[in-house]
């Protein structure tokens, strides 16, 4: 009798387990990343080059990664005492809120960027005010900005709720005691404490602002960002001219994303 035969069954059972979700993570894993590799390794290598020399799409996807980057920070600013208040009261119709905070999600986004038309667009008293400013958004950069914001700024709201609901209220608590106002424990005790949630937020909002197309091509084909541009590559000239500048972009966006990953990994570190 081997030693094998020794083993106790829930051992077994754990290697099984194990050999299982190994498959499937491997099938998860080819589902997710099989196109996009498929997509960069399949272009033609003179056509990538040439789509990273050709200006309109290095303006495009600048556009795209300047705009996601605003509609971060303007996620940040609207987004944090939204999630502070949910994370911290109770009231009538908060999860009516709730839902209605992941409603841009979960909407078509052509119906997002129609819905911003009919608040924003210069027939309307909000766009109309702003106009006055001359501060335009159909067609023109505050309406990639805002479209980019309406449908990833819930990313940003969840995650900066949940970090701040993880916070433990009695740390608040002793800080006021030791003369801390109510400012004073924001910053200096629940930010840092719910700064891992809220950066991973931030990161996935930006990650979603940048890849935006549906709000954005409505509000504002015009500038174009890089899903716009690769859509009227699509639409203007076929498969084989949108593939080059899908594939830098597909690049480019990794590195990026790639880069914002490790900073959040050492922030957790520290």
């Amino acid at each position: 009798m081997t030693s094998q035969d020794y083993r106790p069954s829930w051992l077994a059972a754990a290697g099984s387990r194990t050999a299982l979700f190994s498959i499937g993570a491997g099938i998860a894993l080819m589902f997710l990343v099989g196109p996009l590799v498929k997509l960069v390794v399949t272009s033609d290598p003179r056509g990538l080059a040439n789509s990273f020399a050709d200006s309109e799409v290095m303006s495009a996807i600048g556009l795209s990664v300047l705009a996601a980057t605003w509609a971060t920070a303007l996620g940040a600013i609207i987004g944090l005492p939204l999630g502070y208040v949910l994370a911290r009261h109770s009231f009538a119709g908060k999860a009516i809120i709730e839902g209605l905070i992941d409603l841009p999600v979960v909407i078509p986004h052509p119906i997002a960027g129609i819905a911003l038309l009919f608040v924003f667009g210069r027939g309307f008293f909000v766009g109309h005010v702003f106009s006055m400013a001359g501060i335009h958004f159909a067609g023109a950069i505050p309406g990639i900005v805002i479209a980019m914001l309406f449908v990833s700024a819930p990313f940003l709201i969840n995650a900066a709720r949940d970090g701040f609901r993880a916070v433990d209220p009695r740390l608040e608590g002793v800080a006021r005691t030791l003369g801390r106002g109510p400012w004073g424990v924001f910053f200096g005790v629940t930010m840092p404490l719910a700064r891992p949630a809220i950066v991973s937020g931030a990161v996935m909002m930006w990650a979603r602002a940048l890849s935006e197309f549906g709000a954005v091509v409505v509000l504002a084909y015009y500038p174009m960002t890089a899903p716009v541009l690769i859509y009227d590559r699509f639409e203007g000239y076929g498969l084989e001219a949108a593939q080059p500048v899908a594939a830098a972009v597909v690049l480019v966006a990794l590195a990026i994303f790639s880069i914002l990953r490790w900073l959040n990994v050492r922030e957790r570190a520290a």
